[in-house]
């Protein structure tokens, strides 16, 4: 087939499609731009609210529906476990039991670190992995995610709480404002949710985060380094440069060799569990009991060597440790057996650490400040951290769900997580959320529902009750090589390099918050993401793009000119596109960036080309206009009218040719000169063009 017969057939599919320009001779037809019908102000006003807040259509499965019916729908609207658990089957409950053991091995040894993060006992991290879980199982909509403690939530929460009151001086205080600063993290989330408000955790952009995330990985390595070094005096400061001076500054006289060797041997075994878990995904277990079995060992070491009596520092108070999970039973009864027996120090008369109470979360609904100062402090805090988990959990369980071809309901996410943090705050929790490292490892193991976050639970529920003095040498060294295994996950740099080659402005977000972390504090590096995210919001709503359009050869498409080089500007004509709805914000920039458009181009018209006597706007991406942006328009139409040119709006849509309508302009410039698309309005003023061109 030759290359003629090719176009000639492709001219004859786009004259039909209306693509092609009409050929000389024959009568254009140009269609009006209508008018949308009048709306009655109430039913326009519902349809925007349900648009707004209930896009979703969540009342859609109780239509035609009795009462009955209804009400157990909205009885499994809250409780989704009602739901999917009359399907549920022993298969199911297989891939769950060994997901839940597995994140169980992994979340025990890291429960304890990031309860240290927080400055808290280490007991506090494994209450936040029992009854969180439990009720984020019922009230969830996630099949994969991982409920409790994480390390960046921990860290802020740490910090926050830390600059209200010492943790140190004022243990009391300091814990009582942590629950308060959880129970107002949970009432937080919730209201989000029930006020189908979460799209507002979306103003903090996906490159803030990447920023955030690394630096407050890198801030808390750096934490780390006083158990993994064995030092004793170290800074409360979180920045790097304090961090780093307290470090070298305490080399000579400080630093532990016992510790030292502790830390970094089992450090490398992590390490070398994770490299495994990546190269081959059968062994991804292999990384999820890594911590686990770093613990035992690790204690083992400092039992049966007193390293402690040589400086190696053990866990303080951790009267609740963990149950050795069934991964491999046999193996796991042969340890937990063995070493329950042989760490019965008290009867030895060894005194290292305080009595290790058994139990459950006690209750701690009496220690939550409702009045006085600490109420507003706890309130501040709680809405900054129960945003942040909020914001870590969503974007993991959407990750998951995306990865599952399954639908995630945000606004329940936000009501379930609030839920279990409003409880979790009552039963001495702090701040749970979707951990990425559980919930990659309970996705690799095979999970299938939230049962595996219920069997993670039951195997901390035993850790409380009958597992409690097993570690109770635990150095210092392991928790802080676990906790630093687990950060390094939050580092993405490839995520980083990405941003960069795709958007430089969201590249500067990503720094901002990432310096602003490891440089100053976490609150700091919060507000620098979440202002530079603002920054650009702001910026992109009061400087829209606005573009050149030329005519794509042998077609009647008009695009942007830098885009495709092709494209031809017709003469005597200027047509210009508006990328954004026009507002107060940004309606005095969009005309004069218009006029600056008419102006260059006059400037650079060669003598032999005609004068501009059309502007045409493109109107299709303005999606509103208000009245500034139309009294804009005026202005810009008198503007034009002095320099001799038409103003011409091509595809103008409903919302704003409805607005046009009402405000007169329509009539100002003449119904004649507002058209369907840009190919009709070039008609109407260079017809001559056109016909020499086809």
């Amino acid at each position: 087939m030759t290359s003629s017969t090719v176009h000639s057939a492709s001219d004859q599919a786009l004259e039909k499609s209306g693509e092609m320009d009409t050929p000389p001779g024959s009568e254009r037809y140009m269609h009006k731009v209508s008018v949308p019908p009048k709306q009655n102000l109430l039913k326009e006003f519902t349809a925007t609210v349900k648009e707004t807040f209930f896009a979703d259509d969540p009342l859609r499965p109780f239509k035609d529906q009795s009462k009955s019916r209804k009400l157990i729908l909205g009885i499994q609207a809250i409780f989704p476990i009602l739901e999917w658990s009359r399907s549920y089957s022993l298969k199911k409950f297989r891939g769950d039991l060994i997901a839940g053991l597995t994140i169980a091995s992994l979340c025990i040894p890291q429960d304890i670190g990031y309860a240290k993060l927080a400055n808290l006992a280490p007991q506090y991290g494994l209450y936040s992995s029992f009854v969180p879980p439990l009720i984020y199982a019922c009230m969830g909509s996630s099949r994969d995610i991982a409920i409790g403690p994480v390390a960046v939530v921990s860290l802020l929460l740490g910090t926050l709480l830390q600059n209200e009151v010492d943790h140190t001086t004022n243990p009391t205080e300091y814990l009582r404002l942590a629950f308060t600063a959880t129970f107002f993290a949970g009432i937080t989330q919730a209201t989000l949710g029930i006020l189908r408000l979460g799209f507002l955790i979306d103003f903090l952009s996906h490159a803030a985060i990447v920023g955030f995330m690394g630096g407050a990985a890198i801030t808390i390595a750096l934490q780390q380094l006083k158990g993994f070094l064995g030092i004793k005096k170290f800074t409360k400061k979180t920045d790097i440069i304090s961090v780093m001076h307290s470090v070298f500054g305490s080399a000579h006289h400080g630093w532990n060799w016992q510790t030292i060797v502790i830390g970094a041997t089992f450090l490398s075994f992590l390490l070398v569990a994770k490299y495994i878990g990546k190269k081959n995904k059968k062994l991804f277990w292999v990384p999820a009991i890594a911590p686990l079995i770093s613990v035992i060992l690790s204690t083992f070491f400092v039992y049966i060597t007193h390293a402690e009596k040589k400086g190696v520092e053990i866990g303080k108070k951790n009267k609740k440790l963990f149950w050795v999970p069934a991964i491999a039973p046999l193996i796991s009864v042969i340890l937990s057996t063995f070493f329950v027996y042989i760490t019965h120090a008290e009867k030895k008369g060894v005194e290292i650490v305080r009595h290790l109470e058994k139990g459950i979360n006690p209750s701690s609904v009496d220690q939550i400040y409702f009045s006085g100062e600490y109420l507003g402090k706890g309130f501040k805090i709680g809405v900054v951290a129960g945003m942040i988990a909020l914001t870590e959990a969503t974007a993991i369980g959407r990750t998951f769900a995306s990865m599952k071809d399954y639908t995630l309901d945000g606004n329940k996410e936000m009501i379930a997580l609030g839920a279990m943090n409003v409880v979790g705050s009552m039963t001495s929790c702090y701040v749970a959320t979707g951990s990425f490292s559980r919930s990659a490892v309970n996705y690799m193991a095979g999970c299938s529902t939230a049962v595996s976050n219920i069997v993670m639970s039951c195997v901390v529920f035993l850790t409380l009750e009958f597992i409690t003095p097993l570690f109770k040498y635990t150095p210092n060294a392991i928790l802080s090589a676990i906790i630093i295994n687990a950060v390094l996950n939050l580092i993405d740099i490839q995520a980083a390099i990405l941003i960069w080659k795709v958007d430089k402005f969201d590249f500067v977000a990503c720094m901002g918050a990432f310096f602003g972390v490891v440089f100053s504090s976490v609150e700091m590096g919060l507000l620098i993401a979440v202002s530079i995210s603002f920054a650009k919001i702001l910026l992109q709503v009061t400087r829209p793009r606005t573009a050149l359009l030329g005519k794509i050869p042998r077609t009647a498409v008009y695009r942007n000119i830098q885009q495709y080089p092709d494209a031809s500007k017709v003469p005597g004509v200027l047509i210009v596109r508006v990328d954004s709805a026009i507002y107060f914000s940004n309606s005095n920039y969009v005309k004069e960036r218009i006029l600056r458009w008419l102006t260059d181009e006059e400037e650079r018209k060669k003598a032999a080309e005609p004068t501009i006597h059309f502007l045409i706007v493109e109107m299709s991406p303005v999606t509103d206009i208000d009245t500034s942006g139309i009294h804009a328009l005026e202005e810009l139409y008198r503007s034009l009218q002095k320099r001799n040119v038409q103003l011409i709006l091509a595809n103008p849509g409903p919302v704003v040719i409805d607005k046009l309508h009402e405000s007169k302009f329509e009539t100002l410039i003449g119904e004649d000169k507002i058209f369907l698309t840009v190919a009709d309005a070039v008609a109407a003023c260079s017809p001559k063009k056109l016909v020499e061109e086809v």
